[in-house]
């Protein structure tokens, strides 16, 4: 058993944090006693964790909401929803991957720019036929 302190400790999370998944229901909080502190079981540091490494691929609260309610069910309905995670990822990918060509095209003109008055990048995010200042 821990008290919420010693959860977030263990979790190595703030004790904010416990509260806000309270609150959004992903934990459950334990029953007050008259005297004393709220004593959560194991199960729930289990569940923190839990819902920090799927933070860590990725997934949202909200997804992580359907995977907790899944995880007692079908591995398939689990799947579908990695895949689409995992289609999310990939294209977040190829946009970076792009942005990441874009830049080095513009670093690589700053580079080469032999006009001390003129800079490619800055006038690259100007629209055509506008002046920033």
């Amino acid at each position: 058993m821990y008290t919420i302190s010693q959860l977030a400790k263990s979790a190595n999370v703030n004790v904010e944090t416990i509260r806000y998944y309270e609150r959004q229901k992903l934990i459950n909080q334990p029953i007050k006693p008259l005297q004393g502190y709220r004593q959560y079981p194991e199960e729930t540091l289990t569940r923190v964790l839990f819902i920090k490494r799927a933070q860590h691929l990725g997934f949202t609260l909200a997804e992580i909401d359907t995977l907790i309610e899944l995880s007692a069910g079908s591995c398939h309905e689990v799947q579908h929803l990695a895949e689409h995670k995992l289609d999310i990822v990939q294209a977040k990918i190829k946009d970076m991957k792009s942005l990441e060509k874009s830049l080095k095209e513009l670093v690589s003109s700053c580079q080469s720019n032999s006009n001390p008055a003129s800079c490619p990048i800055i006038d690259s995010l100007v629209p055509s036929g506008r002046r920033l200042s």
